[in-house]
């Protein structure tokens, strides 16, 4: 394990940037591919508890948002890597229990700092020229996860390295979250519910997000501005009414 850790070290030490920007381009399509890949297969299987209309045919402009968050995603990432090299970045090799307590003070601090972005990109002006581009499509499928304005694209990235530039993550708990955090934006635009009632109701979902919790703040813009949790949106009042007993 050391062993390999070394190698991957020296391999992203001594990659030039531009094969380390076709590495990246590669890892975030993938990321985009099974997405997208996955989210259709359960919104096919569960295409019985749709929560929104079925969406429109994918409009070509879609398409080019969608590439465009790719494109700046890996930029993004690229960022992070000249970060990590200047020393403004630094990670951790451990494996114990603090690596394991990083992936729930990432969970935490991201889902309040996505939060409080969240809310600043719904103020009338702000919305109008960035936000409004991902809530013209609210009737969500696998695809309008990636679906952003630039601005906002680059809005997210610099929060997330800005939060690894202030305090030193393990690598496991870092790669862990970033895990995590796809799988949270997947479920949080398939369009339908693979939950039962049961769990919805339940103590863990009732804090966790869901495709449902997601689906009303497309459908109710005031309301579940949250991306992994219910937390922010309890603590200054922005949980939809019910949300807690019945999440419609």
């Amino acid at each position: 394990m050391y062993n390999f850790e070394n190698e991957v070290v020296l391999f992203l030490q001594e990659i030039s940037y531009v094969w380390a920007a076709l590495l990246f381009l590669i890892e975030n399509l993938l990321i985009f591919a099974c997405s997208v890949y996955i989210g259709n297969l359960l919104a096919i299987r569960y295409a019985h508890r749709r929560i929104v209309p079925v969406p429109p045919k994918v409009e070509s402009k879609e398409i080019l948002l969608a590439i465009s968050t790719i494109l700046l995603n890996t930029i993004v990432t690229l960022i992070g890597l000249w970060l990590w090299r200047t020393g403004s970045i630094r990670f951790r090799s451990d494996i114990g229990i603090l690596a394991l307590f990083d992936i729930l003070i990432l969970l935490l601090v991201m889902d309040m700092g996505m939060y409080a972005l969240h809310r600043i990109a719904h103020i009338r002006f702000i919305y109008r020229f960035a936000h409004r581009t991902h809530h013209r499509y609210d009737k969500p499928r696998p695809l309008t996860l990636f679906v952003l304005n630039p601005i906002e694209a680059l809005g997210f990235g610099a929060l997330w390295l800005l939060v690894i530039c202030i305090y030193d993550f393990s690598w496991v708990g870092m790669s862990i979250y970033l895990g995590l955090n796809v799988v949270f934006g997947a479920i949080g635009h398939l369009g339908v519910e693979p939950l039962s009632e049961r769990w919805l109701r339940s103590n863990l979902f009732n804090t966790l997000t869901t495709n449902t919790f997601h689906a009303i703040h497309h459908q109710n813009e005031d309301y579940n501005f949250g991306f992994y949790t219910s937390i922010w949106d309890r603590m200054f009042g922005t949980l939809y009414p019910g949300n807690s007993r019945n999440q419609e």
